[in-house]
């Protein structure tokens, strides 16, 4: 019996368990502080630009290590990954908790984004390797409540955590949980994947770094400072000349730090593409919701986040039904179906006002994410289904990437098209003598209230059609997916067919 059959015969339950938790700690940690922005700008007296960069740093370091996780998983063995990563992440957490200057908590955040890098793209390809093609979907759908869930709870935890207490708070308690992690892992955690003797291309890591890092930078950075500033623009051609020197590189080392050879399989390049469609989709409500109903209706972060909680609840509970329904009936009906419901609910989201009631925005985000829930995780898999076993690493360390530059874009495009928007609408409101200057209490030559929010109104609703338009087409590309295996198992099914053939 060879390792990869007595792997299949009997998964590694225990660690896996042992990385969920892992990951959804680093998960959670991401999205825990936006709402602890402004705590944190008053108690270090630092400004928006310099308190961003806790976000910014944080992705960044994500953006550069994430490609070279696939050289990191092959290279050493899950142990230590795991391990070096926990340890990182954990240390990172401390120094964020007792951090007496700004600086040594941005340090903080990227000591801990650099831990928190690797353990998604580990946890993945341990999970390809541990189960089965027709036993993925439940495995991969059981890892969508970390990958989903986490981000999704965060805004709603940072809120109730910052109302009650300190934002130091949001690191004391992640802080025991990391640290029993690590402290388990020592002792339980085993090696699933194998090893390979490859050696790090510094050049390749460099042109990464700088490809990859100066994409997010720059997208992330256009809705606030805008398209035609040189930091903007600077940095995105920057990192556009890097990640294509970085991809010539890769196609001409036998050992590329980065496998883009993955691409000739039909099934992982539309499965990327899907996902890069369904991650600019989802960014926007993700971001225009909260500036809907903060900013416009007035409400609380808090009654914000839990807004958002049903839905992320509701994707929880389906992650693993989904994953059980595409071992069963493959990804593209999933995918079609979810799409539906993702199209349909971002059109209503295009024609939300001024007075729709709160429980009508809770049903329909938590349909929306209901049509979600359906589509990530099947078509992910679907497509890593299609790649040799020596390609996992690459396959997930690829995925992982896209869908940090992806957001970035979405984000920076949905934001610029909510501002455009705006700014029309409200020039054509002023321009036809709209608004209550008087009941706003505005000073002269500033923008009435009551028409700056409409403006906003009019410009989160232009941005749900734009993002309607984008699911519409994931929902296209998502009739093409067709069922696949590896090409071994492929093989090797085929070599049975004969057999049975020929003694016929």
């Amino acid at each position: 019996m060879t390792n990869e059959t007595s792997m299949h015969a009997k998964p590694p339950y225990g660690m896996i368990a042992i990385l969920f938790i892992g990951a959804f700690v680093a998960l959670l940690n991401e999205t825990l502080l936006n709402v602890a922005l402004p705590s944190i700008m008053a108690d270090f007296a630092v400004d928006e630009t310099d308190v961003q960069w806790l976000s910014t740093g944080y992705m960044l370091i994500n953006g550069i290590l994430i490609p070279a996780s696939a050289f990191f998983i092959q290279r050493f063995s899950d142990k230590k990954l795991f391990i070096t990563a926990m340890s990182l992440f954990t240390l990172g957490t401390f120094l964020a908790s007792v951090a007496p200057e700004f600086w040594v908590l941005l340090l903080a955040r990227m000591i801990q984004a650099s831990g928190s890098a690797i353990m998604m793209p580990l946890l993945m390809n341990v999970m390809l390797a541990a189960f089965p093609v027709e036993k993925r979907g439940a495995a991969m759908g059981s890892f969508g409540i970390v990958m989903i869930t986490a981000p999704a709870i965060g805004p709603t935890l940072s809120g109730w955590l910052v109302e009650h207490y300190s934002w130091r708070m949001l690191f004391d308690v992640v802080l025991p949980i990391a640290l029993l992690t690590l402290v388990i892992s020592i002792f339980k955690l085993k090696d699933v994947t194998g090893q390979r003797s490859i050696k790090l291309d510094i050049l390749s890591l460099i042109l990464s770094s700088i490809g990859f890092g100066g994409l997010l930078y720059g997208f992330s950075n256009a809705g606030d400072r805008g398209w035609d500033d040189p930091v903007v623009y600077g940095t995105i051609i920057a990192g556009a000349i890097g990640l294509i020197l970085f991809i010539i590189r890769q196609l001409k080392m036998d050992e590329p730090m980065l496998e883009f050879r993955i691409y000739k399989y039909p099934m992982f390049a539309l499965s990327s593409a899907i996902a890069i469609v369904i991650a600019v989709a989802m960014f926007s409500a993700m971001i225009l919701m909260p500036i809907y109903v903060q900013t416009i209706r007035g409400i609380s972060p808090i009654d914000s986040g839990l807004l958002m909680l049903p839905g992320a609840i509701v994707m929880g509970i389906m992650s693993p039904i989904t994953g059980r329904l595409f071992d069963k009936y493959g990804a593209r009906a999933l995918a079609v179906i979810g799409l539906t419901i993702t199209v349909v609910t971002s059109y209503f989201f295009s024609k939300i006002s001024m007075d729709t009631a709160y429980s009508t925005l809770v049903l329909l985000y938590t349909f929306r994410m209901f049509g979600m829930s359906m589509v990530m995780m099947p078509v992910m898999t679907n497509g890593l289904n299609q790649l040799p076993a020596i390609n996992n690493p690459h396959g997930t360390a690829m995925n992982n990437t896209l869908q940090q530059v992806s957001g970035a874009i979405g984000s920076a495009l949905l934001v610029s098209v909510m501002n455009n928007r705006r700014d029309d609408k409200i020039e054509d409101l002023l321009a036809n003598g709209a608004g209550n200057v008087e009941a706003g209490a505005q000073q002269a030559g500033s923008i009435p209230l009551d028409v700056l929010h409409e403006g906003m109104l009019a410009g989160i609703n232009f941005s749900f059609f734009v993002s309607t338009l984008i699911a519409c087409l994931a929902l296209i590309l998502a009739l093409f997916i067709k069922r696949v295996k590896p090409p071994h198992q492929q093989d090797a099914e085929t070599k049975v067919e004969d057999k049975k053939i020929a003694v016929e």
